[in-house]
């Protein structure tokens, strides 16, 4: 799969970082969140966090240096600023706590036309129904077939979490990372289903975790 936008070789796995000290911490957070969510049993993840809690962030998180070591460290620079084609998207889907649904979620956000290589410099903020609210930034890839209708996107964001009346997540600080696959149409809006999954990474003693699947629409800025 190519990452867009590219040409030639560079139409196979370019994805998006801002500098590389933030890749090594994004790594070692990916690494923490694994390992809190796995001590002694004493994390509430559900079933369904085993297959969000971080998987897709390291999927996402190697094929990106594998495409940063292809496409980017022989041309312009392994980390070279580059633009790309932004995005404002709105998603809309349920919140899921142990297996359970718990209401439902609007998230809002804005993936800038500047990248670091591959990784696009991305934000956004989300409010469920019941007042829970999060902000974050870091980093999206993504990566389409060779007509630019059908892509996958992996992100990872750390951000500020208040539970408002929704469930206590262990404290503000929570990371969110997952996947979005869909389809684009012939003006280059995108739609998407969308799962991730969001915790404190273990820094703090309670790490219960909590997902979101939505359906996500973005439409290109100029």
């Amino acid at each position: 799969m190519k990452s867009t936008p590219t040409r030639g070789v560079k139409q196979y796995l370019k994805p998006n970082a801002y500098n590389q000290s933030e890749l090594d911490w994004t790594l070692m957070t990916i690494c923490s969140i694994r390992l809190g969510n796995q001590q002694n049993g004493q994390e509430s993840m559900s079933d369904f966090a085993v297959v969000t809690d971080g998987t897709f962030a390291v999927i996402g998180l190697v094929l990106g240096l594998i495409n940063m070591g292809f496409n980017h460290c022989p041309n312009e620079g392994c980390l070279a600023k580059n633009e790309r084609q932004g995005y404002v998207s709105a998603s809309v889907g349920d919140v899921v706590f142990q297996e359970n649904s718990i209401g439902e979620e609007i998230y809002l956000r804005k993936q800038t036309g500047m990248a670091r290589g591959p990784f696009q410099f991305t934000y956004g903020a989300s409010v469920t129904e019941d007042g829970g609210f999060w902000i974050g930034l870091g980093n999206t890839t993504t990566y389409t077939t060779p007509n630019e209708r059908w892509y996958a996107q992996f992100h990872a964001m750390p951000g500020l979490y208040s539970k408002g009346g929704d469930v206590g997540l262990g404290g503000p600080i929570q990371f969110r990372s997952g996947i979005e696959v869909g389809y684009a149409n012939k003006q280059g809006v995108r739609m998407g289903l969308s799962i991730d999954h969001r915790s404190n990474a273990g820094i703090y003693s309670n790490n219960p975790g909590l997902e979101t699947v939505q359906f996500r629409v973005s439409i290109p800025t100029k």
